[in-house]
Order: C-alpha cells, then sequence, then structure tokens
C-alpha cells in the first residue's frame, strides 16, 4: 500500500448483536488496525440500541488503538436531554469525533411520538453539537441522493445546509459505480460544499449480501456487478474472490481520479477487508 493511500483510508466496524461476542471485538480491531487507517468509524444500534458499546468500542479505538474514532450518534427518537447525556459519554470516554445522522425510524415509536421529535433532520443534530460540544462532526451523503429526497438537487441543497452548520468532512453511503460518485462529486463542489469526501466501499463477497445491502441503501447495481453475481453466486469461494476483486479495482479507479479518502464498510471482516488493502 502506498504512503499517499494510507493518509486516505479510513473502516467502518459494528457493535455485535450479542454480549457473548463482544470480547472478540477488541482482537478484531487491532487486526484492522494494523492497516493503518486514518480513522476507524463505528456503528449505531437501531433505535440507539447498543449505544453504549458504540461508545465503549469507539473508546477502545482512541485510547488503547491511538487511531481517531468516529462514534455515530443519532437523534431521531432522541430529546436534548438524551443527545447531552450521549455526549457527557462520549466527552468522558475520550472520544472526540462523531458521525451525526438522524437514523432509522425506532419501531417503538409511535406516529405521535415521530411528528412531534424535537430532532428531524441531520443538521438539526449538527446545529446542537456544534452550539453545546466541541465534537468534531462527520456527515454523511449520498451519490445517488437519500431515498427520501424527491431529487438530487434538494438533496445538495440539504447537504450544503449540513456543512454549513458545522460538518468538516463527510462519509458517503455506499455505491457500486462510481460514475454515480464523480458526478455527485462535481455538483456538490459546484454548490460549494469543499469539505473532505470520504467515498464510502462495501466489498460484496455473497449474492446474499449484494440483496441486503441494495435494500437497505437504495444503491444502483451496475451491469457488471449483476453479472459476477449471476456467474458465481452459487459458488461461495469463486464468489468472495470475484467479489473482492470488484472492490480493488473499484478502489483504485477513485484513486487514480484523486478522491478525498476510501471509506471500506469492513462489515467486521478482517481478512476481506486486509486482502483488499493489501493489492491497493
Amino acid at each position: 500500500m502506498s504512503q499517499d493511500y494510507k493518509t486516505h483510508l479510513s473502516l467502518e466496524v459494528f457493535p455485535p448483536k450479542k454480549d457473548e461476542e463482544f470480547e472478540n471485538v477488541y482482537q478484531l480491531l487491532r487486526d484492522l488496525n494494523r492497516l493503518n487507517p486514518d480513522f476507524i468509524s463505528c456503528t449505531y444500534g437501531a433505535g440507539g440500541s447498543r449505544s453504549g458499546k458504540t461508545i465503549e468500542i469507539s473508546s477502545f479505538i482512541q485510547k488503547e488503538l491511538h487511531t481517531t474514532a468516529i462514534a455515530h450518534i443519532t437523534c431521531v427518537g432522541f430529546t436534548k436531554e438524551d443527545l447531552k447525556r450521549n455526549c457527557d459519554a462520549l466527552k468522558n470516554a475520550g472520544v472526540t469525533h462523531v458521525l451525526a445522522l438522524r437514523g432509522d425510524r425506532p419501531q417503538s415509536m409511535t406516529d405521535e411520538q415521530f411528528n412531534q421529535r424535537e430532532f428531524y433532520y441531520a443538521t438539526d443534530l449538527v446545529r446542537y453539537l456544534k452550539e453545546h460540544t466541541d465534537l468534531c462532526i462527520f456527515g454523511a451523503c449520498y451519490p445517488e441522493k437519500h431515498f427520501e429526497s424527491p431529487s438530487m438537487e434538494e438533496d445538495l441543497r440539504h447537504l450544503k445546509e449540513k456543512v454549513d452548520a458545522g460538518v468538516s468532512s463527510l462519509i458517503s453511503q455506499m455505491f457500486f459505480d462510481n460514475a454515480y460518485f464523480y458526478r455527485f462529486l462535481d455538483s456538490a463542489r459546484t454548490m460549494g460544499i469543499d469539505v473532505p469526501v470520504h467515498a464510502g466501499i462495501m466489498p460484496i463477497t455473497t449474492a446474499k449480501q449484494l440483496g441486503t445491502t441494495v435494500s437497505l441503501s437504495g444503491s444502483s447495481v451496475p451491469k457488471e456487478l449483476a453479472d459476477i453475481i449471476a456467474t458465481y453466486g452459487e459458488n461461495k469461494d469463486d464468489m468472495r474472490k470475484a467479489g473482492i476483486d470488484y472492490a480493488i479495482r473499484q478502489i483504485r479507479d477513485l484513486q487514480e481520479h484523486g478522491v478525498d479518502g476510501i471509506h471500506i464498510y469492513s462489515m467486521n471482516k478482517v481478512k476481506t477487508t486486509t486482502e483488499i488493502c493489501s493489492m491497493l
């Protein structure tokens, strides 16, 4: 891996769903940290269900591994008091960077609660964090627009508001066709969005994973990737190899275009992530 690339690599991990699997995450983090990422982000459970684990993992990354941790923080089901407690916990844990997200509506949240929530959008969360904390704030962006947005133009206007509110860097939703990212980036720069944008890459190593990923993210599937699934989807080893190769070629193309950074959605898969990074 080249020195230039090292300065632009970041990874995402998630808290294990089962407590008995939690101890394994520390060795996983040590292994991923050997790839020398700029930062490691840690996701948030649906409705904040694993929020304490997010802070615990982020603290380990920051304090024990001496790598910048980006703790995901959501606001859809939270009051200002909830957020204050969460921010205090982050501060006490030594975590200084967050990825500010609206988050998914908790299943237990009624329509009345949802319609009367204190934070409607991620931009509202960013404004609160900027006013009440010293956190460095990252934000999310969507190369194919957010699925709730009626148009890319409106999505970019909201993104500009979010950046102007205090976001210092952006991490993109995963995409499988780099052309979407380049068009998005050109439009964002034209809008005056000039913060670094880290390109989100999700290695697809099984056919089932692609179906789940697309249903959650709304990302388009280019013909080349669809053909890989059709050809290798029934063969576990061949599919994994082809998926890794696709991710490598996607990242190399992004590097050649001089993107600000590559953010790999690792899915806590050390071997796959290491294989990809070793070929860059």
